[in-house]
């Protein structure tokens, strides 16, 4: 196993075709093929399936091209500091469901660390690809929750993945909503009051399933329910539509200002807001003070 072969690997998986990876790496289609196969039978696993469609990774695929990206990142800085001695960004990256406290904690850390010397990713998104990211080295941390209801099947699919959860804080359920929502100004609100109101759901794609959704009540039978994509469009339809989602209550107005409000949800429910990161894994120094300013944004809410 070389260098060279896993970068052609990685090339690969990122093409999705092995006539635009052999031109992205300047050499022959059966050339390309011939080291993949070699690599193969190397290692014993069966790294891509070749269909009409294309070229797409195995599962035991995915998991070698998240190593070998590893490896990879590591040798070209090792190459840039003692070979070429370029001076090479280091990076950091995070994966985390549509939280706005988790964004808020991640533009702290980069003012304080600056972009002289890092390049940063923070990837908004669903709660497996979350899981994912952090499997496949995307993210060194993934910020997710874990609750009575999805608490098993989460912590198997974590467990599965090389991956350990690790609790920041335990939060009650409260209704977000505009300021200017009818029922905005009531102490404490109950499902059966919201009804006539349309709930804001982030939609998880393939794993649209209770176990992976990122708000409370997953299995509460809405009279009115908008999947959504986004922050952004969420709190669009709160102001035209009166809708609403069901949060953790951490309000961050440097990001979405003050026009919002959390009212708190008479439900028991408690969602617990953690973190993830590969097993035996130890967290950078940038990862620590990135988890640092999550926990002062989540102050009065730990354990």
């Amino acid at each position: 196993m070389t260098i060279s072969q896993l970068k052609y690997v990685i090339t690969l998986s990122d093409s999705h075709s092995m006539n635009e990876a052999a031109k992205k790496l300047y050499i022959s289609q059966p050339s390309l093929s011939s080291t993949i196969k070699e690599l193969e039978d190397e290692t014993g696993v069966e790294l891509f399936i070749r269909s009409n469609r294309g070229i797409s990774l195995t599962p035991q695929g995915e998991e070698f091209v998240g190593y070998a990206r590893q490896v990879v990142q590591q040798y070209e800085l090792m190459e840039q500091k003692y070979i070429t001695r370029e001076k090479q960004k280091k990076h950091f990256s995070v994966s985390a469901q549509h939280y706005a406290f988790a964004s808020s904690a991640f533009a702290e850390m980069v003012k304080q660390f600056g972009m002289d010397e890092y390049e940063f990713s923070m990837y908004e998104t669903r709660t497996n690809d979350v899981i994912q990211d952090v499997k496949n080295f995307k993210s060194e941390i993934g910020i997710l929750y874990l609750s009575d209801f999805n608490r098993k099947i989460l912590n198997k699919i974590i467990d599965e993945s090389g991956l350990e959860f690790h609790p920041i804080a335990e939060c009650h359920a409260y209704v977000y909503m505009y300021k200017d929502h009818p029922l905005a100004a009531n102490k404490k609100l109950t499902m059966e009051e919201l009804e006539n109101y349309p709930c804001l759901s982030f939609e998880q794609g393939i794993n649209n399933s209770f176990y992976f959704a990122e708000e409370m009540m997953s299995t509460y039978k809405y009279k009115q329910l908008i999947k959504i994509c986004d922050r952004a469009t969420g709190l669009n339809l709160m102001r035209g539509l009166n809708g609403y989602t069901i949060c953790s209550g951490i309000l961050c107005e440097e990001l979405n200002g003050d026009d919002y409000c959390a009212v708190p949800l008479d439900s028991d429910e408690v969602m617990t807001v953690g973190y993830i990161v590969r097993k035996n894994m130890s967290i950078s120094e940038i990862g620590k003070k990135y988890l640092e300013h999550i926990s002062m944004f989540m102050g009065g809410y730990g354990f």
